[in-house]
């Protein structure tokens, strides 16, 4: 079948359209590199965080900030995330397990997020799941060097046994995205690497996914 001219002509205007707004977009919200330490939480309340929850529940079940803490109780699922882009950063994260149980032991930390909200965002995930910290998910189409060819529900599974604590002691995660690569360390010891990652920037969120969780620092710093 063959398209009028015209018609070829206004849909090729048309998509010239979209890609400029969205270049222009793009340009007005550019993704922070840090030139200095940037405290993510404030300590007080969520200013600067956005929620999104399966099924639209009510957010405030499951986050909160009080005691100079982020608190999640875990259900119902969703995530927190920041309202702002980052890319080139280390990300430290302090974070303790308050409670956990069968099919409640699990959250994660993202990085690189994309829009649109959803269950799941285009995303790297840094597993939260109790004994699996440090495992890497390359989610909802986002892809790297070490994953290609795997299942999107298989994780790149962490160097070595667990790094973590016991519940109720305080971990410490850093993430390290550089370029097109991200370190986990947890407590100090690198657990896992990937590179050639499709995903470079983005925002930086929590997942509740059933494990009550407390985080009392998150913040970003240049890449060293």
């Amino acid at each position: 079948m063959k398209f009028p001219r015209r018609l070829l002509l206004i849909l090729f205007v048309s998509l010239m359209l979209i890609s400029l707004r969205s270049l222009a977009a793009d340009e007005t919200n550019p993704a922070i590199v840090p030139t200095r330490r940037i405290e993510l939480f404030n300590g007080k309340d969520l200013t600067g965080w956005k929620f999104f929850m399966r099924g639209n529940a009510n957010p405030t079940n499951t986050w909160s900030a009080a005691d100079g803490l982020i608190k999640c109780t875990g259900q119902p699922t969703g995530y927190l995330r920041t309202e702002k882009d980052y890319r080139n950063y280390e990300l430290t994260a302090e974070w303790r397990f308050v409670k956990i149980g069968p099919k409640a032991d699990n959250g994660g930390i993202l990085v690189h997020m994309r829009l649109p909200d959803k269950i799941w965002p285009l995303c790297i995930q840094c597993q939260g799941k109790h004994d699996a910290v440090g495992d890497l998910f390359l989610m909802s189409g986002a892809e790297s060097k070490e994953h290609r060819g795997m299942d999107a529900n298989t994780p790149l599974v962490k160097h070595g046994e667990s790094a973590e604590k016991s519940v109720g002691d305080w971990n410490i995660c850093k993430l390290i995205c550089s370029g097109n690569s991200v370190k986990v360390y947890v407590n100090g010891r690198l657990m896992n690497e990937t590179t050639e990652c499709t995903v470079t920037s983005g925002k930086i969120g929590f997942q509740a996914e059933g494990a009550a969780f407390e985080v009392r620092r998150v913040y970003i710093e240049p890449v060293k």
